[in-house]
């Protein structure tokens, strides 16, 4: 079963969920901490199909930010099935790896991720998602 915390952000009446999915629970840890740290509460997953049953779980989901390297599913094909679902199409995606291969990032990109983070995350990224949740309550 996958370890959720959800991660809620108030900010002009506008709640924020954050959905995390990596398979390392020292990443998982260290992304929900930098979410608190900047007022969110984390939410993790232990894997990306845990993440898409997680998904599935929480309609109200304003960005996934997931691991690229993953046993069963990479980060990439996660953020094909996540734009090819009706339900979660328009939800911004983050892609984060601990290995930086440009050809990678900027297909990622390409495919509609949001951006593409490089690991370890830092508190410099987590600030650059709140661009990516603002500009998502106009969707």
């Amino acid at each position: 079963m996958a370890a959720v915390a959800e991660a809620r952000h108030l900010a002009q009446d506008q709640q924020f969920h954050v959905l995390a999915v990596d398979d390392s629970i020292i990443d998982r840890k260290l992304i929900e901490r930098l979410l608190k740290t900047s007022s969110y509460h984390g939410t993790s997953s232990s894997s990306s199909e845990d993440g898409e049953e997680s998904a599935a779980a929480h309609d109200d989901i304003s960005l996934i930010i997931t691991d690229y390297c993953m046993p069963g599913m990479s980060g990439y094909d996660l953020l094909r099935r996540i734009k090819e679902s009706e339900s979660f199409k328009d939800t911004p995606v983050v892609i984060m790896s601990s290995e930086n291969v440009p050809s990678r990032i900027n297909t990622c990109l390409q495919q509609g991720a949001q951006d593409f983070f490089l690991k370890p995350l830092q508190l410099s990224h987590v600030t650059k998602l709140k661009s990516h949740l603002f500009r998502c309550t106009t969707c």
